[in-house]
């Protein structure tokens, strides 16, 4: 499976993109979220984290293979996760991320479905059952706020990556919350888990 490219970014469409790679030139789907962040990056070098899916009729062996792209590991998990939901298949996930996945997954955790029912193609029925089967595996995904960069992205994948290694740690979802939320209060630039652990158990011992 493709996991990741890096290209040149060409025309960016609705529901799509161009990324050339050597003489090859690859279509790649994308929500609205990622459009957005791209429309204004012609021509520079982006890398983006992919899955693969086949779209067709298997009976009557059409299927197409394509590729859906992200600009992080986290936005890609999160893709997967919703995609798990009876009645969301791919094609629907995309069309229902418009929104910072921070704003869609606290909305789940807090089982507002009303919020969710506004994404385009989320109905009451499939609200609840994202609710029903996600609600419990949002809080990492929860802590990503909106970015204004593709580098903020990366900066949520350390987020994410850090939540879960606290959890393994033995530190509860609540905790481990807690914690990256001291870590994100810091306002500084984290470039990895192991610097993100180092200022978060510094803040701990400072003197109250």
């Amino acid at each position: 499976m493709i996991k990741r490219l890096t290209g040149t970014l060409g025309a960016v469409e609705v529901g799509s993109l161009e990324l050339t790679i050597g003489p090859v030139v690859h279509e790649v789907l994308v929500p609205e979220l990622v459009r957005r962040d791209l429309q204004t990056k012609g021509g520079q070098s982006i890398t983006l984290h992919t899955l693969e899916f086949l779209e067709g009729t298997p009976g009557r062996g059409n299927l197409v293979p394509r590729l859906v792209g992200f600009l992080s590991e986290v936005e890609r998990e999160f893709f997967d996760l919703i995609c798990e939901v009876d009645g969301v298949g791919v094609r629907k996930a995309l069309r229902a991320m418009v929104r910072p996945v921070g704003e869609i997954a606290r909305a789940i955790e807090e089982q507002d479905a009303a919020a969710l029912s506004t994404l385009p193609g989320i109905g009451a029925a499939t609200a609840e059952r994202m609710i029903a089967k996600l609600r419990r595996r949002m809080p990492k995904f929860a802590l990503l706020v909106a970015r204004d960069t593709p580098s903020a992205a990366a900066a949520g994948d350390v987020l994410a990556e850090t939540f879960e290694v606290l959890r393994s740690l033995g530190h509860s979802d609540a905790d481990a919350r807690r914690l990256c939320d001291t870590l994100r209060g810091e306002k500084k630039k984290v470039k990895d888990v192991q610097e993100a652990l180092e200022i978060i158990y510094r803040s701990m011992h400072k003197p109250r």
